[in-house]
């Protein structure tokens, strides 16, 4: 090819599979600046030269390296400076990999969630034993009419942590242990976060062991939650089981996730010991 021969911006892009635009940027950058611009009509046009250092361009690009370190290898091509510049992205890659693979771990455990409540046995209460958890809980006295009159409290659990969505779906409000025996179930006592496995929680957490707790689902939300917290109660004391702590109410399907309200499934748990 010969190396006076100049190729419009529009012919560049089509050969490279690249917007114009981006040519364009790559100038604006001072990455790639044209061997001669038409002061008349603004055409750019680039030689083989350019093309060079497009290529390199499009390979840093692949290798996800910023274009400010690309330009600034541009201007100092060392083989140490690349060297020291792909090390560091080398590095940046593995963090963002073990990034993704907790997000996929997080995405399949919200997966699970949505299939274990869609699935649930409504109105049916139960005795299960369930894992023990870390939990991060405050404080907090609540009358919900919807998960939206929770947002404040869990800002307030979820201030400064570096990562906030992460806790999508883990959200739960209690009713403390003395309020349940005298049968006061219109207010709420406590917010809490279940946190994954793999959750990094800035803060004071607590380790909760393995426990048997009274269980039911139901249709709703946390307006019809009184009526069921009424039914475990007596089914409590038929059993003649004792109350060990703090209710946890999850509502596992809401308007976070559907519109249609007959999709909704709210599980409450109240943990008991059998002796």
């Amino acid at each position: 090819m010969d190396d006076k021969k100049l190729f419009r911006i529009s012919d560049v892009a089509k050969m490279f599979r690249v917007s114009t635009g981006t040519l364009r940027h790559y100038e604006k950058a001072g990455l790639l600046c044209p061997e001669h611009t038409d002061q008349e009509t603004g055409y750019r046009y680039y030689s083989v030269r350019q093309f060079e250092v497009l290529n390199t361009i499009r390979y840093l690009r692949a290798l996800d390296l910023p274009l400010d370190e690309i330009a600034e290898f541009l201007h100092n091509r060392d083989i140490e400076v690349i060297e020291e510049k792909l090390e560091r992205q080398k590095e940046l890659i593995a963090r963002k990999k073990k990034e993704l693979e907790i997000i996929e771990r997080k995405i399949d455990h919200r997966i699970w969630q949505i299939q274990d409540a869609s699935q649930s046995e409504l109105d049916v209460i139960r005795k299960i034993k369930i894992p023990g958890c870390r939990m991060v809980r405050m404080q907090d006295s609540l009358c919900p009419k919807s998960y939206l009159d929770l947002e404040f409290s869990i800002r307030q659990l979820q201030k400064d942590q570096l990562e906030t969505s992460v806790f999508l779906g883990k959200v739960g409000i209690g009713i403390i242990l003395e309020h349940l025996l005298e049968g006061k179930l219109d207010t709420y006592d406590l917010v809490f976060l279940i946190l994954d496995e793999e959750d990094s929680y800035q803060g004071t957490t607590e380790e909760l062991q393995e426990q048997m707790y009274v269980s039911i689902r139901f249709c709703g939300g946390h307006t019809e939650a009184p009526d069921y917290y009424r039914k475990i109660l007596t089914y409590i004391r038929a059993e003649h089981l004792t109350i060990t702590g703090f209710s946890q109410e999850i509502t596992m399907i809401d308007d976070g996730i559907t519109s249609n309200p007959e999709k909704f499934v709210t599980e409450i748990r109240i943990p008991v010991d059998e002796k």
